[in-house]
């Protein structure tokens, strides 16, 4: 990636676009709580904002501070999440709460390495929840902010599949000075990047710097890189893991073997994803031929 012309105007652009067009999400209002933010961003890595916010909403109903998460049982967060899918997600988010709690009096950490400490939160989520609950000054590369530089600056359909150290230190070179403004920023690219400047088909009439987008400028030029691995799902170990869930998450206790066996008809692949989200935590063996949740 090289230097944009004018990385003012480019930041200034996206943050006139956000103050207009941002989307009314619970987890975005002054009164949202740093835990509410960290469920979300939990929640949202690898699924849409439609299916998370109902499942949102009731998790906060249900657990409002992470004190409330921790006195349950693992099981509970795993049945909470529902259908969101890759629900070691739920584990990670109640280990969290566990380590807030023990660790920090039960309120979530406001600085990076202390949230980067929490059970399952890696280098994206620690930046974001800093930044966005408590308005710090960090560099916030998702998939969405990472396209949205890519195209823009490097001219470029798609990233690299993980981030390199020069895309990381172009972000923190575009980063406002203080806190606030760089966080509007990180969440504005963001945004742009899921409603507009979106993966498949993006609104480049709709885009508020589409005048300074190198890709664009360049003609769209196909992406040129490694072959990008499309999501599969039926058939999929996957898919199996989420029904045999499904079928504990409906039940009020354990759940003999055979209500599995009518789950999924692949004797082999259904104890391997059996045997595998009890290696997971996800799964307890109440006996030897019931499961239940944890």
């Amino acid at each position: 990636m090289s230097e944009p012309t004018d990385p003012r105007e480019l930041r200034r652009r996206v943050l006139d676009w956000y103050d207009e067009h941002a989307r009314d999400l619970p987890w975005r209002t002054p009164s949202a709580s740093p835990w509410a933010v960290l469920v979300s961003e939990v929640m949202l890595q690898q699924t849409p904002v439609a299916r998370v916010l109902p499942v949102y909403e009731q998790w906060l109903r249900t657990w409002p501070t992470p004190a409330a998460l921790a006195a349950e049982p693992t099981g509970a967060a795993v049945r909470a999440w529902g259908r969101l899918g890759y629900p070691r997600r739920a584990l990670r988010l109640h280990a969290a709460a566990v380590a807030i709690v023990a660790r920090h009096d039960g309120r979530v950490p406001d600085t990076y390495d202390e949230l980067l400490r929490l059970p399952g939160v890696g280098d994206y989520t620690a930046a974001a929840v800093a930044s966005f609950a408590f308005r710090r000054r960090h560099v916030v590369l998702d998939t969405n902010v990472r396209r949205v530089l890519a195209r823009v600056l490097a001219g470029v359909q798609h990233p690299a599949r993980s981030v390199t150290r020069t895309e990381r230190e172009l972000a923190a070179g575009l980063l406002p000075e203080d806190g606030p403004t760089a966080a509007a920023w990180a969440v504005g690219t963001m945004e742009l990047g899921a409603v507009v400047c979106v993966a498949a088909a993006p609104r480049c009439t709709e885009c508020p710097v589409a005048a300074l987008c190198a890709w664009r400028a360049a003609g769209y030029p196909a992406y040129d890189g490694p072959a990008r691995r499309g999501q599969t799902y039926d058939g999929t170990d996957r898919q199996c893991r989420g029904r045999l869930l499904a079928v504990l998450r409906d039940s009020a206790g354990p759940v003999h073997r055979t209500s599995l066996d009518a789950a999924w008809p692949a004797a082999a692949q259904r104890q391997r994803c059996l045997d595998s989200l009890v290696e997971d935590g996800l799964v307890a063996r109440a006996s030897e031929e019931t499961y239940a949740l944890p």
